[in-house]
């Protein structure tokens, strides 16, 4: 069978088995949207390389140890633990990216494009950048949760372990997230548009 029509968890297998070139597949497959996930986090290039090479570091050593538990979402566990990295990386350095328009990790790049006509591209393009200033102005606990539900579609449990908090603490920081942003929208008195 060839390799393009292989799963992650075929290749996966494959390389536990002895085959490297089964990983090199699995790394191409991802390695562009990995890669462009941390620049566009972090702008800049020598880090982005260090944190993908650590990135990919890391996710061999925990297939190697047998840690990987595959339900489907490679792609996804990848990007959690490139994630968790820039985190790592941006807690040692007392400096979180932000979520405002140019600067920084951006939960609503993430939304998918149905070919709009340019007038409901337009208002979407409004709606997100409203939404992105909302999210700007949230606390960072609050943010930080929000993002990590959001985008990496992370358990609260998961969100709890990563941030050292309670799952209740988790909870509650993504209620008070989403309180917030009910507020700030009604103070700003934003239309949402469909």
């Amino acid at each position: 069978m060839e390799s393009q029509f292989l799963s992650d968890q075929e290749l996966i297998q494959q390389y536990l088995d002895g085959k490297e070139s089964a990983f090199e597949r699995l790394l191409n497959r991802y390695k562009d949207r990995v890669y462009s996930y941390i620049l566009f986090t972090i702008k800049d290039d020598v880090l982005a390389n260090d944190i993908f090479q650590e990135t990919f570091m890391k996710v061999i050593r925990t297939l190697k140890r047998g840690k990987y538990n595959d339900q489907g979402k490679f792609l996804p566990w990848v990007n959690r633990i490139a994630h968790n990295l820039i985190i790592d990386h941006f807690r040692r350095n007392k400096k979180m990216p932000t979520t405002n328009g140019g600067e920084g990790f951006d939960i609503f790049d993430i939304i998918s494009d149905n070919r709009k006509n340019v007038e409901e591209q337009h208002i979407k393009d409004q709606v997100l950048a409203d939404v992105r200033k909302l999210v700007h102005e949230l606390p960072d606990d609050q943010k930080e949760v929000l993002m990590m539900r959001m985008y990496f579609d992370m358990s609260f449990k998961e969100i709890a372990d990563r941030t050292n908090v309670s799952i209740n603490t988790a909870l509650g920081r993504m209620r008070y997230a989403l309180i917030n942003l009910r507020k700030m929208v009604d103070r700003e008195k934003y239309t949402f548009s469909n």
